[in-house]
């Protein structure tokens, strides 16, 4: 009975390839994740006063930690690749057998928003910076023509203004990062992101902001999921 139960065990793992899974069809459209994730009750909510150090000093200290991957040396010391404003990338990242290399994204691509521009990312001058990520779908693909692109917008009750808005790098997660190969394949990847900097939003004003990215293959319009295709965030900034 044993032998029979081992061999069985056996003859399942030789079907299972070890660089994607076998049954991957539940997920067909990413989500979304944004950082801080400070969470709320219910929400994620990035709350503070620009008055009070203190109130913000944890969240900055998250996000060094969360961005220190995309340093450039970081990432030449996992060798991806400087793939600069290519999209189609396949001989670059070709390795030997099913290996691939990956695409790098670095801290300087992230404008106004990287730590060597501003070293509390907005925060302390009360125009914070928020890092938005798809999360990894293996094989997939936002667009066969484009990039995907990021939107945020006031939504709620109140759908108070909020004000102009930049994107870092253009508002958009490019090709070269896609599709995603897996684990084993592709160790060294790491997830594009788009920082959005919020330039002139109230004080003391309670916001609840979707930030949507946009692609032909995305789904972002599930009212049962909010984070499939998007993310929802409450954001007050007091004095």
């Amino acid at each position: 009975m044993i032998g029979l139960f081992a061999l069985s065990i056996y003859s399942l793992m030789q079907t299972l390839s070890p660089y994607e899974p076998d049954y991957q069809d539940q997920i067909q459209s990413p989500g979304v994740t944004i950082r801080p994730d400070v969470y709320g009750d219910e929400v994620i909510e990035v709350f503070y006063n620009v008055s009070d150090e203190n109130s913000y000093k944890g969240t900055v200290k998250s996000l060094c930690k969360f961005l220190s991957v995309y340093n450039k040396t970081i990432q030449e010391e996992m060798n991806n690749k400087d793939c600069g404003n290519l999209t189609d990338v396949k001989d670059l990242l070709k390795g030997s057998g099913r290996t691939r290399y990956a695409c790098q994204f670095t801290t300087d691509m992230l404008g106004k928003c990287s730590y060597d521009k501003d070293p509390t990312f907005g925060f302390a001058s009360g125009q914070p910076c928020l890092f938005i990520r798809i999360n990894r779908i293996i094989g997939f693909v936002p667009d066969n023509k484009t990039a995907a692109t990021l939107h945020c917008f006031s939504t709620g009750k109140v759908k108070e203004d909020l004000g102009p808005l930049e994107y870092y790098p253009n508002g958009t997660f490019g090709m070269q990062y896609f599709p995603y190969y897996g684990r084993k394949a592709q160790p060294n990847y790491t997830n594009p992101i788009v920082a959005v900097k919020f330039l002139n939003v109230k004080r003391n004003t309670e916001y609840e902001i979707v930030c949507r990215v946009n692609g032909s293959k995305i789904i972002n319009d599930n009212p049962h999921d909010p984070y499939e295709g998007k993310v929802t965030f409450k954001l007050n900034i007091k004095n």
